[in-house]
């Protein structure tokens, strides 16, 4: 997620913090660099200008001159401009807590209609499934989905399908209906059945026309929606600004949900909607999972963007994804026999998938930490997983108990099961081996021995994990 201003940011914040003193020579060499990399991220002329205009104001104010450590204090003022950016002045001032998301405003009498708007190709259907998900994962609630696309048949029968998978209800519609027929109809059986929020999926076009926006202003007309989200794929570029600005003319927007955030590496463009719609980012879309929507937090994107890493959004993943009953009673049989064999690294595999792959957690860690894996492929690591998983499950119970029974006979049934060759399966058991070796580290709480072994282990994270470096 915006790798190329990451690393450019992440290079000149080290670059900051190692001044001992600014003068308006390295402070002028550093907004340059800053600068470049806005720019070459896509980021709008305008925005960049402002961004830069009010660093270097406050860069040369006597909170940073003054300060014991005038680098370190460069790097706040960078920090607190490119939240106020992404998220809004009152993200920084004494509006909103930058650590807090912009929460969606669901109080109204039931149901609350979400409407949502964008392009054809935005992602707007599957966001509606991501959407229905997040809600009822996350605020326990009922939801209804419907599709007001009458121009695309399968834009209906995609919905139907995704709100199967997550669970939420469906109200079914047709090509030849009438796009606000549809929507009170869906509205009337909501209110019949009870359900907390209506999410409406509408028709985009490939491009703005003025039959698109009439009929999505007659569409926010009927529904009087109460969050109206512009959904925009950030691969875009700088047409997703010029997109921002005629849905935000069309309709009183609430929120922007960015999408594919996780596709383009430079995604520069997504830091201008904000400063255009004046609306704040609600969601970010990463991956084709239907559990890949993040709420937005300035200030964690900022951090990230500076190479600076989002560890809160790790342990909130591991608390989503990690069997807590199942951890500690791994802990414990660790701690008691040192005993760890095949069925714990396959549920240790299982936990690491489900807290969003390799590709999810590494774009979290801070620049130095996830630096070690640049020039990876995490798909392919993330397929190398999914491949280990399987070999596991081609083993019997006594062979996941107690490793030492495989031998080359027992390798070629295990290969032939996975569909693998058996160098595989032997580099699972090496990798197997030293997982193994640094759990025993941990008999007795030896926590500081496993470190230790860790640092020196032949090969570090790329041994058990490949694809990394």
């Amino acid at each position: 997620m915006l790798d190329n201003l990451t690393q450019r940011l992440a290079r000149v914040v080290k670059t900051m913090r190692g001044e001992a003193r600014l003068t308006e020579a390295n402070t002028a060499e550093m907004l340059r660099e800053v600068r470049l990399a806005l720019l070459e991220a896509d980021v709008a002329l305008p925005v960049v200008r402002d961004f830069i205009a009010k660093v270097k104001a406050k860069a040369l104010g006597e909170d940073v001159i003054g300060s014991l450590s005038p680098g370190q204090a460069l790097v706040g003022v960078v920090q607190r401009e490119l939240t106020a950016v992404i998220g809004g002045e009152e993200a920084v001032s004494g509006g909103a807590d930058a650590s807090k998301y912009s929460e969606l405003n669901l109080n109204s009498q039931p149901p609350a209609i979400i409407l949502l708007a964008g392009l054809q190709g935005a992602g707007k259907t599957t966001t509606a499934g991501k959407l229905a998900k997040w809600l009822i994962a996350n605020k326990k609630k009922k939801v209804l989905t419907v599709s007001c696309d009458v121009y695309r048949p399968a834009a209906i029968a995609q919905l139907k399908t995704v709100a199967g998978q997550v669970g939420a209800d469906f109200f079914p519609s047709e090509a030849g209906q009438k796009p606000v027929d549809i929507a009170h109809a869906a509205v009337d059986w909501a209110r019949k059945h009870y359900h907390d929020v209506l999410i409406v999926d509408t028709a985009g076009r490939l491009g703005i026309d003025e039959a698109m926006m009439q009929e999505i202003s007659a569409l926010h007309a009927t529904l009087k929606p109460i969050e109206t989200l512009f959904v925009v794929d950030a691969m875009l570029g700088q047409d997703a600004v010029n997109t921002a600005k005629a849905f935000n003319e069309a309709l009183p927007l609430t929120g922007v949900i960015l999408t594919k955030l996780d596709g383009d590496a430079r995604g520069g463009a997504a830091l201008s909607v904000r400063h255009v719609t004046g609306r704040p980012i609600k969601f970010v879309g990463v991956g084709e999972k239907l559990d890949g929507l993040e709420p937005f937090y300035p200030e964690r994107m900022a951090q990230r963007i500076l190479g600076m890493g989002d560890i809160l959004a790790l342990v909130e993943e591991a608390q989503r994804g990690v069997d807590m009953d199942e951890a500690k009673k791994l802990a414990s049989k660790i701690k008691k026999t040192g005993g760890f064999d095949l069925e714990d690294f396959k549920v240790q595999i299982g936990q690491m998938k489900k807290m969003g792959g390799m590709g999810s957690l590494v774009d979290k860690l801070p620049a130095q930490f996830s630096q070690a894996a640049a020039g990876a492929d995490m798909n392919q690591a993330d397929k190398q997983v999914t491949r280990m998983e399987g070999i596991i499950n081609s083993m019997t119970p006594a062979e996941r108990a107690k490793p030492e029974l495989i031998k080359a006979s027992r390798k070629r049934r295990i290969a032939a099961g996975a569909g693998v060759p058996v160098q595989e399966v032997n580099r699972l058991l090496n990798q197997f081996d030293q997982m193994q070796g640094m759990m025993k580290k941990l008999k007795g709480g030896g926590m500081q021995k496993m470190m230790r072994a860790m640092g020196g282990m032949k090969g570090g994270m790329k041994g058990i994990f490949p694809g990394m470096r």
